[in-house]
């Protein structure tokens, strides 16, 4: 499967999971609560790097492009739109890049829409949000599959920084800025940029996406193997951390 029809199959996935929210509103509210917990942990959980340093734009970066509950629909739209043109429009380099974006977004709205799934199913609408989300999360298991999205995360991570030490790159995608706003690509154009500026600012990038990974992970293996009521305490403190 070439570059463009790996990225029409995965936002065909993605619309198929929005329709069978939209015949259901329950369920849509319930997807959008699990996005909405999953971002504020994100916030809580890197609370240090977000409130500055070296790190603050990077983790606004994942908060704002990777893990937060906005609706990527436009994006969504241009990627299956114009996907075969993407190979001719943007350089070769960044192209796997995109197609790692929509991978990640497929296998992050198929989590989040079992999740839901579970949510809407617990009976007990008593117990705290951190409760609710752990209950859900054991429910849909898929162990694996958590590990995959923190795969494809840190490789969007590297590559995004390798794509800042590609000699001409920088200047490549600012003159690319015409000619995809032309083709409908205005959105991905703006996360490109956003990751290339991003990344370039660091001085050790790979420290970073390090941090990103030990407490990714070792928030999966709580999330899965912790006592419940310790991991639901962890949970409830990290939401008090957000901002």
């Amino acid at each position: 499967m070439d570059a463009a029809q790996t990225i029409r199959h995965a936002v065909a996935e993605v619309s198929q999971l929005r329709q069978a929210c939209l015949i259901q509103p329950a369920l849509s509210n319930a997807v959008g609560e699990v996005k909405r917990f999953q971002s504020r942990r994100f916030a809580g959980t890197y609370a240090d790097l977000l409130q500055g340093g070296p790190y603050q734009a990077a983790a606004g970066f994942f908060l704002d492009e990777l893990y937060s509950d906005k609706d990527y629909a436009e994006r969504d739209a241009q990627f299956s739109r114009i996907a075969g043109a993407m190979q001719r429009l943007f350089p070769t380099q960044v192209v796997a890049t995109a197609v790692a974006l929509a991978q990640l977004h497929a296998l992050t709205e198929q989590l989040d829409h079992a999740m839901g799934q579970a949510w809407l199913a617990d009976a007990n609408t008593s117990a705290s949000m951190a409760a609710r989300y752990i209950g859900a999360w054991r429910t849909v298991a898929r162990r694996a599959e958590r590990e995959s999205q923190l795969s494809v995360v840190l490789g969007i991570g590297r590559e995004l920084d390798r794509l800042t030490r590609t000699p001409g790159l920088r200047l490549m995608l600012k003159m690319m800025r015409g000619p995809a706003s032309a083709g409908g690509l205005g959105s991905l154009q703006r996360f490109l940029e956003a990751g290339f500026d991003t990344f370039a600012g660091m001085r050790d990038a790979a420290a970073f996406l390090r941090t990103i990974e030990g407490r990714e992970a070792a928030l999966i293996e709580r999330l899965f193997d912790a006592p419940f009521v310790a991991c639901e305490t962890e949970l409830q403190q990290t939401l008090g951390q957000a901002r």
